[in-house]
C-alpha cells in the first residue's frame, strides 16, 4: 500500500516520508477511534513523521493532542520503529527552562524515550545565546536523546551563525529550516538568501501550506492559525477561489495543489500537514499523483500570480 516516497532530511539525518502529519489542535479534535485508524493508514501509506510538538500556553486551557498521539500509537498497534517523532523546543522561557528539561516534558507526553528530531521554536527576543543553545542541543543528541535537530522560521543569518557554533560543539548543526511554504507565502523559501543555505544541504520541511485551512476553502477558520508575516492574509483568502478554480481545472482539489506545489521546491525533505479526517489525510496524498502528471514546472507556472508575499515579507526570513 505504501505510496509516500522517503527523502533524505538535511545531511546527516533520517529518511523521512515526503509527507509528513502535524498535530497542533489535531487529536484533541478527533474521535480517538478515528484518529487510530487515521494514524494507522498513514504509516501503512509510508508517512513515518509525526510532528508532536506540545503547544500548551501559560495561562491558556491545557492542551492534550501529543499525549493523545501516545496513547493513538498504542492502539494502532505501532511499534517505536514504525515512526519518527518530531518535538518541539521553545526558546522563550530559555535558559530559565532548558531545553533538557523541556524535551524532558515532550518525551513524558509522548511516552517516548528519545526524538528523532527536535525543532526549535521562532526566536523572538534579541538577548539569545545562540552558542549555549547549540553545545546543548549537541550534548543531547551525543546522548541520544534527540536524533537530530532543524529551526522553525529562522532568518538565514541565525541559522548560519548556530550551525557554526554547533559543528564546533560536535554536532551536524540544523537538518531541516521548517518554513511557511504555499502558492502565497514563498519569499523566503524560494529567496536567494535560503538558496544558498539548501545548496549547502539544509533541508526545508514546507509548513503552513493551507494558511490554516483558508487555501483548502475554509476562509473563515474557527480555530487558531499560524501568525501573518507581511499582514497578507487578506491577501491569501483573495486569492483562495483563484486557487481553487486553477486546481479544479486540473482535476483535484485546492489542497492537493498547494502540497504539490510544496513538493516542487527542490530542497523540500518533507511537506507537513495537519489532517483531522481520513478525508483530508487521503485527499493530501493524492497530491503525489498530481504532480506526477502535471509536472513541477507547470504547477509553479500556474500558481505564480498568486504570490502575495513577494516584495513584502524579507527573503532573509524575520
Amino acid at each position: 500500500m505504501t505510496v509516500v516516497p522517503r527523502r533524505r532530511l538535511g545531511t546527516a539525518g533520517p529518511e523521512v516520508s515526503a509527507l509528513s502529519l502535524g498535530s497542533w489542535h489535531t487529536y484533541d479534535r478527533m474521535d480517538f477511534g478515528d484518529a487510530v485508524a487515521m494514524v494507522r493508514h498513514a504509516v501503512d501509506l509510508g508517512i513515518n513523521l509525526f510532528d508532536v510538538a506540545v503547544y500548551g500556553i501559560p495561562g491558556q486551557p491545557p492542551v492534550f493532542t501529543d499525549v493523545l498521539f501516545s496513547a493513538i500509537v498504542r492502539a494502532g498497534g505501532l511499534a517505536r520503529a514504525d515512526y519518527l517523532l518530531s518535538a518541539k523546543l521553545w526558546l522563550e522561557p530559555y535558559p530559565q527552562l532548558s531545553l533538557r528539561d523541556q524535551l524532558a516534558n515532550a518525551l513524558l507526553r509522548a511516552g517516548v524515550e528519545h526524538a528523532d528530531l527536535a525543532v526549535l521554536g521562532d526566536i523572538r527576543r534579541d538577548d539569545l545565546d545562540l552558542r549555549a543553545v547549540a553545545e546543548e542541543l549537541a550534548e543531547l543528541e551525543k546522548e541520544g536523546l534527540i536524533g537530530c535537530w532543524g529551526v522553525n522560521n529562522w532568518s538565514a543569518t541565525a541559522i548560519r551563525t548556530i550551525r557554526e557554533h554547533a559543528r564546533a560543539a560536535g554536532s551536524p548543526g540544523p537538518q531541516l529550516a521548517q518554513l511557511k511554504y504555499s502558492p502565497c507565502r514563498r519569499a523566503i523559501p524560494d529567496g536567494e538568501p535560503f538558496a544558498e543555505l539548501f545548496a549547502e544541504g539544509l533541508s526545508l520541511q514546507a509548513s503552513d501550506i493551507l494558511e490554516g485551512g483558508i487555501l483548502a476553502g475554509r476562509t473563515s477558520p474557527a480555530r487558531e492559525i499560524g501568525r501573518d508575516p507581511g499582514g497578507i492574509r487578506d491577501r491569501i483568502t483573495e486569492a483562495a477561489g483563484s486557487l481553487a478554480a486553477v486546481a479544479a481545472d486540473l482535476g483535484a482539489t485546492p489542497a492537493q495543489l498547494c502540497v504539490a506545489f510544496a513538493l516542487t521546491h527542490p530542497a523540500t525533505a518533507t511537506v507537513l500537514f495537519g489532517a483531522s479526517r481520513m478525508r483530508q489525510l487521503t485527499d493530501n496524498v493524492g497530491a503525489l499523483a498530481l504532480l506526477e502528471r502535471v509536472g513541477a514546472e507547470r504547477v509553479r507556472e500556474l500558481v505564480e500570480p498568486y504570490w502575495a508575499d513577494r516584495g513584502v515579507v524579507s527573503p532573509e526570513g524575520p
